[in-house]
């Protein structure tokens, strides 16, 4: 294979032969292969030209599991424009977010797993030249037997997807058990068991993944790149590229939405850095919607089977969860994913025995990984209806049911997670009555019914993604003698309104204006740490950073101003943009002067402040999913019109309560629960990642059924019912101000509160997200012969789990360890999976 390059100029010519200007005039440098390097000459307009940025796509598979026997790419290197072809023997080393899960390759060079892995990158100077050489080359597979399924993961370990399975084709297993669990269903008086389905979606965000890799003269490589994690990404271009760390760094551009899909480090994030330091210039990639789908990262579709016991009063005596999540080809997140799904089951509600059995499957689909409430919302919306079924054979109103069940303050869940503060009970009273629920629900002509579903959710990871006894967010701030000050933060905007919060903070404590703030965020050459953009982490950590940085800050200044002003350091104020004395606030100093006055006393002013999450009670294998400083609580009524003659439903009016700790920006916090309202609301009625396979006589392919936006459904303005949020504030001790997490948790309760709203008007259960009209219709036609009324899934996935981790609980005098080995024998064989030949394959 080799590369032409086609891009020649005359020295301060662009390829046309018009003159460039130049941002290099003056520098030294010397010409090696048309780039300037640095020697002891000076450059000058006549010498040398910047080079030109160029454009890279990426040849992804078009099969879904196969060996790569050949590529061939002799009529793409001959194409006009093209500059260069990498293929994945240049990048052997694996990378991937979680260091459990390294086992992506920025280009596959032996296998291929699924309908879009990427295989070639070609750069050329045009985004069209680059895009026609991609589609000039051809590369041969030998088709492998193809894993669509949880069930066939289960039953087939051959072929075997990846080799570091915990079982065959099931990536991670887990099963733990805390407390007497068969005991606490034997104590009830009423036991339920119900299967519910979640289906996969995608988060849709506005901006499409893209990245800017440049090279640098001196051999580093700076990536800018629409990211929710730059570090990680940073650490993963370290470990496939091989140079050291600091010669790479990597600037997040405020994203155009990401909830949760740009945090993965990715094949074209990696691709350009190698491309630009092969070329020693500028090389851009921006994904099609298409390749958005592919790249995936989205919510998992999960199985689920639950088991609970009640008391005739109402009161939970246990619960066994399983779940079954379809991860798709790579690991991701998905070992967190998979624990997620029971993690925070405890944090809403008393349970006082608990059991939780999970597996997650590899099958040959786009990867799944984190999605707003990563791995949450699915065993809420079964949890939340079981409990809505509970109410109905109790004769128990359902928001009573929920407030006779709610967890404490400052209590230890039986999985040992630390509750601090919880404001669910004022949430559920808030809903209750702007809803009219207790005149209302049960009451409606048919067809009109109100559902009502709560929620929890974590307020940042307690834990790092690489477990180290660093600070999971630093923050740095300068104090110039201007009366300026620079904040520097390797925090990331995603439209979240991270950056507001943290000048906001640092404005606070030093009373100044925010316009008299610099913002330095997400650059690892330039910020300190922060870890990212996900779990709902950055106000807690990234505040509570800023926080201790400002107020060193505001001790040396307080400490130069009572001296200069002879007034005692405990009187002073900082507030308008003045230093002075409460007692007298005549006596004072004006900002800028009173910054003048540190820095003479102690030098340049500069300060840091970081933050860690305290230590979970926890020490068993798992427990490091689930930890948060705190939890934020939602409560949710919504309101539905469904047609009893044709299924169809209107959600008409949402009322939202979301216990937000502290409001410190009171727009962004409603903007950001009536988002998760809209987000909710499309994953509870249309929204799915669904595949097909090709016909056999065609492919073997499995593809994806909608990947674009022509297919895949999602609400619109018009859509949209009237919404009314209520922001309740109980501030936790841990949180900045009293501030928990607001990004994710309102989403939660939406799916179940329209399942539980349909059965109120026309009393049939659909325990399946989406919920289809089709559905609807299916169960009310059975309920009116006598059947049961349900749509939903079949039984849970038949597989044994084995001896599970057994942890006692606090209640029983438990230390938070397991007291026996995660040991669960070997497994039984399973079968192989096999094809019809179909020979080589050309894309």
């Amino acid at each position: 294979m080799t590369n032409k390059k086609q891009d020649h100029a005359l020295p301060g010519q662009s390829p046309g032969g018009k003159r460039q200007d130049l941002n290099l005039i003056g520098k030294p440098y010397r010409r090696v292969d048309g780039m300037a390097k640095v020697t002891g000459q000076t450059i000058f307009a006549d010498d040398f030209v910047a080079p030109r940025m160029v454009h890279m796509k990426l040849v992804r598979s078009t099969v879904p599991h196969a060996e790569i026997l050949r590529i061939d790419a002799s009529i793409a290197e001959g194409m006009p424009g093209v500059l260069k072809i990498l293929t994945g023997e240049s990048m052997q080393n694996t990378f991937g977010i979680l260091p459990v899960s390294q086992d992506e390759h920025p280009l596959c060079f032996d296998k291929v797993r699924f309908v879009g892995d990427p295989v070639v990158a070609v750069a050329a100077l045009t985004e069209d030249q680059a895009a026609n050489a991609a589609a000039a080359i051809e590369i041969t597979y030998e088709p492998l037997a193809t894993i669509s399924s949880v069930d066939e993961a289960i039953k087939y370990s051959d072929p075997q997807i990846h080799d570091y399975a915990d079982d065959g084709n099931l990536h991670k297993v887990v099963s733990m058990k805390f407390g007497n669990v068969e005991g606490a269903f034997e104590n009830a008086d009423v036991v339920l068991e119900d299967d519910c389905f979640f289906e996969g979606n995608t988060h849709l965000a506005m901006e499409q993944h893209a990245t800017v890799a440049m090279a640098e003269a001196d051999g580093k490589v700076t990536l800018y790149s629409s990211t929710q994690t730059p570090h990680y990404l940073h650490k993963a271009l370290t470990r496939v590229l091989g140079i050291p760390a600091t010669h790479i760094r990597v600037i997040a551009a405020p994203n155009g939405g990401g909830f949760g899909g740009k945090s993965d480090p990715f094949n074209h994030e990696i691709c350009a850095a190698k491309m630009a330091l092969e070329l020693g210039r500028p090389v851009k990639i921006c994904l099609t919607r298409e390749e958005v789908f592919y790249c995936h990262r989205g919510r998992h579709p999960v199985q689920m089977y639950l088991k609970t016991g009640f008391t005739k009063e109402g009161i939970i005596t246990g619960q066994h969860l399983k779940t079954a999540l379809d991860g798709g080809a790579y690991g991701s997140y998905g070992v967190a994913s998979t624990y997620y799904t029971g993690a925070l089951q405890t944090v809403t509600y008393k349970i006082p025995s608990y059991q939780f059995d999970s597996i997650r499957a590899f099958t040959n689909k786009p990867p799944c990984g984190p999605k707003r409430g990563h791995g949450t919302p699915q065993p809420r919306f079964g949890w939340e209806v079981q409990l809505d079924k509970a109410a109905q054979k109790l004769g128990i109103d359902p928001a009573e049911l929920r407030l006779k069940n709610l967890v404490e303050a400052d209590t230890v869940t039986a999985n040992y997670l630390k509750i601090g503060s919880i404001g669910l009970r004022k949430c559920i009273e808030a809903v209750i009555e702007g809803s009219g629920w207790k005149e209302r629900f049960g009451k409606l002509p048919k067809g009109k019914g109100l559902g009502l579903a709560c929620s929890a959710y974590l307020t940042g990871a307690g834990l790092p993604i690489y477990w180290n006894h660093m600070p999971h967010s630093g923050v740095q701030i300068k104090l110039d003698r201007s009366g300026g000050v620079a904040v520097f933060c390797g925090e990331t905007e995603i439209g979240q309104g991270s950056d507001t919060v943290l000048a906001a903070i640092v404005a606070e404590i030093l009373g100044i204006d925010l316009m008299d703030i610099r913002l330095c965020v997400a650059d690892t050459d330039l910020t300190p740490v922060d870890l990212g953009s996900y779990s709902s982490r950055v106000t807690i950590m990234m505040g509570n950073a800023a926080i201790q940085a400002a107020e060193r800050a505001k001790e040396l200044i307080a400490g130069a101003v009572a001296e200069k002003l002879a007034v005692p350091k405990g009187r002073l104020a900082f507030a308008e943009r003045r230093v002075f004395d409460v007692e007298n606030p005549d006596v004072g100093m004006d900002w800028p002067d009173a910054v003048i006055a540190a820095e003479s006393k102690n030098g340049t002013l500069g300060v840091t402040g970081s933050y860690s999450p305290p230590r979970s009670p926890g020490r068993y294998r798992g427990a490091g999913v689930g930890p948060s400083p705190c939890y934020s609580y939602s409560a949710c009524v919504l309101e539905v019109d469904v047609d009893p003659e044709t299924g169809m439903y209107e959600v008409e009016h949402v009322w939202m309560a979301h216990d937000v700790g502290q409001s410190i920006n009171a727009a962004s916090v409603m903007g950001q629960i009536e988002g998760s309202i809209y987000m909710g609301l499309g994953e509870a009625t249309m929204e799915e990642s669904a595949f097909r396979r090709l016909p056999k006589r065609m492919s073997n392919a499995l593809v994806h059924k909608f990947p674009s936006l022509l297919e895949y459904k999602s609400p619109t303005f018009l859509d949209m019912p009237k919404m009314t949020t209520y922001v309740i504030e109980d501030p936790d001790p841990n949180g900045p101000f009293g501030a928990k997490e607001v990004g994710q948790g309102p989403l939660l309760p939406i799916m179940p509160a329209l399942a539980n709203a349909i059965f109120d008007a026309v009393g049939v259960r659909i325990d399946q997200i989406p919920i289809g009209p089709h559905m609807v219709k299916k169960a009310m036609d059975d309920l009116e012969r006598g059947k049961a009324g349900r749509f939903g899934p079949g039984s849970f996935p038949p597989y044994e789990f084995g001896e599970p981790l057994n942890v006692p609980t606090p209640q029983e005098g438990g230390d938070g360890k397991a007291t026996n080995n995660e040991a669960r024998g070997l497994r039984p064989d399973r079968g192989t999976m096999t094809i019809k030949p179909l020979g080589g394959k050309k894309s």
